[in-house]
């Protein structure tokens, strides 16, 4: 295949894959910072006949469209989706072609080389890029302006975050996320808004950090004389007695547990005793203390006899 056919075929092929496919090539480079520091929201004026807004009151190549800013710095494209950045490089291969028609005389900072062009005409990209990009972006500066898209709405509820409100990346998008419904129709928007999505989630997955251990304190023995001043520790008891609970009773080895009896057995009555009269036992029975005491009487009185009888004779 001859050498212009070959290079026909592959520019052929480049231009039938995907938006996606060839923007991932080189479109989302790192943050940069750009001489563009605004305080608070800058005006926004629609450029007639075109779906892009300049700021006319910023001393910058300031615009709007589809959803993100774009400045033209240094030689090379910025896109933000917050008016005050934070800014991204965009490959001029992907900046959408109606950002590129603007004409000259609305760039409020235009470099030195674009006094030699046409005001009411765009810039010639073709002749300052390169023979490489007039190629890929054949057709870029011709367009029916009947059918030019309708602008996207400004993102006026980013008015309110000016000074030392305004919101670091983190929230941006969340912010924006539920401020602006606004669906983007430049594959390189899309890119964009899908890039700071996957940066917020990044964020939110890393681990927190983790503090780190503090030594134990290390105890310092007690003087002497202190030490003996500490009260004994108390000698542990058992559960029950902390408890205030009856303790059970030890059984007696010695003393032998007492027969059962059987339910069916009634107990017998024992027959009552009869009463006995205080002073009566078995020797003080009635009558025979009598009998003594007239016993031993009448032996006095026969030896009262038997003694008579004698001094008789």
């Amino acid at each position: 295949m001859p050498k212009p056919l070959l290079a026909a075929s592959l520019l052929a092929c480049f231009f039938a894959l995907p938006a996606a496919a060839q923007l991932s090539i080189s479109f989302g480079a790192p943050v940069v910072h750009i001489g563009i520091s605004l305080p608070v929201y800058p005006t926004l004026q629609r450029i007639p006949g075109y779906p892009v807004y300049y700021a006319p009151n910023v001393n910058s190549n300031y615009f709007f469209y589809d959803g993100l800013y774009w400045v033209y710095d240094e030689d090379n494209w910025y896109s933000s989706s917050w008016y005050n950045g934070p800014w991204q490089s965009v490959d001029p291969y992907y900046v959408p072609s109606y950002v590129l028609r603007v004409p000259v005389r609305y760039y409020r900072h235009a470099p030195q080389y674009f006094r030699s062009w046409r005001a009411d005409a765009p810039p010639r990209w073709g002749e300052y890029f390169g023979g490489s990009w007039a190629q890929r972006r054949s057709g870029w500066d011709r367009w029916d302006r009947n059918s030019a898209p309708a602008p996207a709405p400004l993102p006026a509820y980013q008015r309110q975050y000016a000074g030392n409100r305004y919101p670091p990346v983190e929230q941006q998008v969340t912010i924006q996320t539920q401020s602006y419904r606004y669906q983007p129709r430049e594959p390189v928007t899309q890119q964009h808004f899908e890039q700071r999505r996957l940066q917020v989630q990044q964020v939110d997955r890393a681990p927190l950090p983790q503090p780190l251990p503090q030594p134990a304190p290390q105890r310092q023995p007690l003087p002497r004389q202190q030490a003996q001043q500490l009260p004994a520790a108390p000698i542990p008891q058992p559960m029950q007695q902390r408890q205030g609970l009856p303790q059970p009773m030890a059984p007696n080895p010695r003393q032998a547990p007492a027969p059962r009896e059987h339910p069916a057995a009634a107990p017998q009555e024992q027959p009552a005793a009869a009463p006995q009269e205080q002073g009566r036992g078995p020797g003080n029975v009635p009558g025979r203390n009598d009998d003594r005491g007239e016993s031993k009487g009448k032996g006095h009185g026969r030896g009262e006899e038997r003694g008579k009888g004698r001094d008789k004779d």
